[in-house]
C-alpha cells in the first residue's frame, strides 16, 4: 500500500537521526497514527503518511494527533501537491526508501505526564510487535 512505503521510508530516513519508530500506533482509543517515531532525547514525533489529494482531504482525525507529540509531520511523495498541508506542520518528502525533512513541524512540547504515559504506550506497543514477530502464534493464545 503507498501510505505504508512512505512510512517504511521515513522510518529509514528517521533511523538515520537516532530515532526509532512504529507503525500503526494508537495514543488514545478512536486514534491511529501512521508513524510514530521517538528520538534520542525523548522527543516524540507523529508522521502521518498521504499517498494523494483523496487520502488527505478524507483524513478527519490529524488535528486530533497534535496533542499527542512535540511535532506533527506529513510525508507525502514528490508528486503530492504540498500547498494543501496546513501551515505550522512539517513536511517530509519520501518514498518506500527513504525520505527527507524539507520543513520541521513547530514545536509543542508535551506535558509530562502525557510524555509518560506516551513512553509507556509506545514501548508496549513496539515489545508486542516484536513478540508477534518471533512468535507469530502468541495471538491464538491471547485473544
Amino acid at each position: 500500500m503507498p501510505g505504508q512505503r512512505l512510512a517504511r521510508g521515513v522510518a529509514r530516513a528517521l533511523r538515520a537521526l537516532d530515532f526509532v519508530t512504529v507503525e500503526e500506533m494508537v495514543p488514545v482509543s478512536g486514534l491511529r497514527v501512521d508513524l510514530m517515531a521517538l528520538g534520542p532525547k525523548g522527543e516524540v514525533w507523529v508522521i502521518e503518511c498521504k499517498s494523494g489529494r483523496a487520502d488527505f482531504r478524507a483524513d478527519q482525525k490529524w488535528q486530533g494527533y497534535l496533542e499527542f507529540c512535540d511535532r506533527f509531520f506529513w510525508a507525502v511523495d514528490a508528486d503530492f501537491p504540498t500547498e494543501l498541508l496546513p501551515e505550522g506542520t512539517g513536511l517530509i518528502l519520501a518514498d518506500a526508501y527513504d525520505a527527507e525533512i524539507v520543513r520541521m513541524g513547530e514545536e509543542t512540547p508535551l506535558a509530562g505526564a502525557r510524555r509518560k504515559a506516551l513512553l509507556h504506550k509506545f514501548a508496549r506497543h513496539a515489545a508486542a510487535r516484536l513478540h508477534a514477530y518471533r512468535d507469530p502464534g502468541i495471538a491464538a493464545l491471547i485473544g
